[in-house]
Order: structure tokens, then sequence, then C-alpha cells
């Protein structure tokens, strides 16, 4: 079937070779860039939120921004920052010019973003750190694309609008004002045959059967609803590394978990695995040891 012209200029994301996209999520991005609106990104640590700005605008051939909130992060910070300490130094102890209060003015990744010449990808990650109030304070600078720098009353407008991408991790509830400007996807953990394509573009070539090894112990220590923490996407890739590194073989694997503080982070999750083991527990080494949700 012929791709219409106007489809084409629809999907511009379609995945790249280091990031294996679900066609839900491929679909969410291209209705942000087409709509114009943030792309609110959600899901549990390890599903590749952050990353995918990186190959977002590795795709679209744009410079990216990236801004790391913290919980003392404020909006304002974004734009700009006037940096009176440092004029205040250079008043007491420097040569240079402090009546040049542009000088002391420094930009911010969105400040950066909107007076860059050419369209950006910017993200702001984990959104949910910061207070409550943070979300709504961006959202007339997001919905404008300008703003004014107080100290100078000179304004910065965007040339293009940039691809605004927001990751949380739903530490907290975001506001509803904020929530209606966004387009949302939330990233489901893989399934086995998408886990296969992302373990493909890390560890390629790796044998079928090791690999089979791998997933069945890995997605059953995910089903375990004693682990407070679930091993993610990346801790499984790390996992493979050291299994690859140290020669691990399928017979091996197929009985016992090695390298377990690759995947299990926390002395709880790996002591209630260990009692487990020692109370002569059966570890699978079949798909239909995980029940029928996982039948090969």
């Amino acid at each position: 079937m012929t791709e219409t012209p106007h489809k084409r200029g629809f999907n511009h994301f379609k995945g790249t070779a280091g990031y294996i996209a679900s066609d839900e999520l491929m679909e969410a991005v291209n209705c942000a860039i087409a709509l114009e609106r943030p792309l609110l990104i959600k899901g549990e640590p390890g599903t590749g939120k952050t990353l995918l700005a990186k190959h977002i605008a590795e795709a679209l051939g744009m410079p990216m921004e990236s801004w790391h909130v913290k919980s003392t992060s404020k909006a304002s910070e974004g734009l700009y920052v006037y940096d009176t300490i440092q004029r205040l130094n250079d008043a007491r102890f420097g040569d240079g010019d402090v009546g040049d209060i542009r000088a002391y003015i420094k930009l911010g990744p969105l400040g950066r973003t909107f007076k860059a010449e050419e369209r950006h990808v910017l993200l702001i990650d984990e959104i949910d750190k910061a207070d409550m109030e943070f979300p709504n304070d961006l959202l007339l600078e997001l919905d404008e694309m300008r703003f004014t720098v107080m100290e100078t009353g000179d304004e910065i407008s965007a040339k293009q609008r940039p691809v605004v991408i927001i990751t949380s991790n739903n530490e907290k509830e975001l506001p509803d004002a904020f929530l209606r400007r966004c387009i949302f996807h939330f990233i489901d953990f893989p399934d086995v045959e998408l886990m296969k394509q992302i373990i493909g573009v890390h560890h390629p070539n790796l044998d079928a059967a090791l690999l089979d090894q791998v997933l069945i112990k890995f997605y059953w220590l995910r089903g375990q609803n004693e682990l407070r923490k679930k091993p993610s996407t990346s801790e499984l890739i790390d996992w493979i590394s050291a299994l690859l590194r140290s020669g691990v073989t399928r017979s091996r694997l197929e009985a016992h978990i090695p390298f377990l503080g690759s995947l299990l982070k926390n002395e709880q999750d790996t002591e209630s695995l260990l009692d487990y083991t020692s109370k002569d527990g059966s570890i699978p080494r079949r798909w239909e040891d995980l029940g029928p949700k996982f039948n090969q």
C-alpha cells in the first residue's frame, strides 16, 4: 500500500536503531509533534522514558536541551537566572563592567531552546520531583513560547516551537490544567517479543537458547510479589553483559540465577530470593513454568 504524502508528513518518528519503540509510543510522539503539544511520558523506572528524547532528537536531526528537575527546582530557572552573586563579586573584586546587567543573565534550558535559531527537542525530566506549583508555572511559557527578562525588559520568543518531552515517575499527581495541555503516553513494560528486540539492539547475535533462559528467569523474578523493586529493562541489559563476560552457559543458567546483584538492588529482595531457594523453592526452566501468559 502506497503511503500518502499526508501520512508521511505525520509519521516523523519511527524509532531508531538504538531505541525500539512500540507502535503506540510512536503514535503518541507523532501526535505531539503534529499538534505541537508537550508529550508527557510516564512508566516505571528503566522503561526508557529519559532516553526517548535523545532518540527523538536523533531521528528528527534536531539538537537537544535537557532540564533535569530537582526537588528544589523553580520554573523560572528554566528560563533564566540573574546571577546577582557574581555581579556583586565583580563589583567588589573584578575589573568588568558591572553596569551591563545582560552579562549576568544566564539562560536556562527552556530559555536557550526559545532563543535558538533552529528547532530543538527539549527534555523536562522527572517533572514530578518539583513542588506542585512547578508544572502550572510553566504553562504560560509553554503555551506562548516567549518570556520577558524582567531585569532588562528583553523579550525572548521562540522562532520555532520545540518538541517538548516531559517525563514523570508518578511520585505525585500533576495539575489538571497542565495535563490538559499535554499528549499523554504510559510506557508499558515490554512484553517478551518487544524485549527480545530491545535486547537485540544491545546484544546482537545472542544465542537463542541462552536468551530464552535469561528471559524466563527475568520475567519470573518480576512476577514475585515479595519484591519491593522489580528488575527493569536497563538492569536486564546489564545482567546479560555480566553473563556474557563471565561465560555462563545455558545449562548453568537453567538451575541458577548468577550475579543477582545486577537485577535486585536491595537486601530485602536478595534475602527473599535466597530464602526461597534455600527452602528448595523451584526456579523455572521453561516458559510453561511461568503459566499460560507466557506460553511461547
